[in-house]
């Protein structure tokens, strides 16, 4: 359970990937957040109850800005 004020978003949550990282693992690509989920470099996510979460990025944001 979370323990920062203000709390971190579950893992269930849209904004999951707004939870502060507890554990960094930059050279395996992936990063362990307060609230159970894997992170990975590529915007990928393993979720605490096993399910995946396809790599979501969007289009680059110098590509936007034309």
């Amino acid at each position: 359970m979370c323990t920062h004020q203000p709390s971190c978003p579950s893992a269930e949550a849209v904004d999951r990937e707004a939870a502060r990282v507890v554990a960094s693992f930059p050279e395996q690509g992936w990063s362990l957040l307060c609230n159970g989920v894997i992170a990975f470099d590529d915007t990928g996510e393993l979720l605490p109850d096993g399910r995946s979460i396809a790599a979501h990025r969007g289009p680059a944001r110098h590509a936007l800005a034309r």
